[in-house]
């Protein structure tokens, strides 16, 4: 079992609805294109999401410097559209009962702006710590410019 007094929350605005935020976590090309930290990608084919209760998800974030795979995935626990995503995070083989958990909430603000809030309990993290929660803060620098590229296009 997680200690779910360890964690992080980070909040963020974009200039986007609900459903563009949904797709960019839901969808395997969108997430492909984020799901990862500066100096990191995501190959497209290692990318699998199951976004419903009990299904799962995969991908592989890869070192640009070195070549290292880092695989990744787990369990969705909770799946309310364009609102809440709760899933396990970790090795994809790990038990998911001593996973850490994620949740993500989209709140809208006004139409066309959401307020996403990416909370992670299950490990202590903190800015600065040049691992979880630094990966995560630089994973959603990566998120914000993938929705502006898209609204460019």
């Amino acid at each position: 079992m997680i200690d779910t007094s360890k964690g992080f929350t980070i909040v963020r605005e974009f200039d986007a609805a609900p459903q563009e935020l949904w797709r960019a976590w839901t969808d395997p090309d969108e997430a492909a294109a984020w799901w990862h930290p500066a100096g990191l990608h995501t190959p497209r084919d290692t990318v699998a999401i199951d976004a419903r209760a009990g299904g799962r998800y995969a991908y592989t974030m890869v070192n640009d410097a070195t070549g290292e795979r880092y695989p990744t995935g787990g369990e969705y626990r909770e799946v309310v559209e364009n609102e809440r995503l709760v899933f396990t995070w970790g090795n994809p083989d790990d038990d998911p009962e001593s996973a850490p958990l994620i949740t993500v909430t989209l709140a809208p603000l006004t139409p066309g702006r959401t307020r996403m809030t990416f909370d992670l309990r299950g490990i202590a993290a903190a800015p600065g710590d040049g691992n979880i929660y630094d990966g995560w803060d630089s994973a959603l620098d990566q998120f914000a410019a993938h929705l502006r590229r898209r609204e460019l296009a």
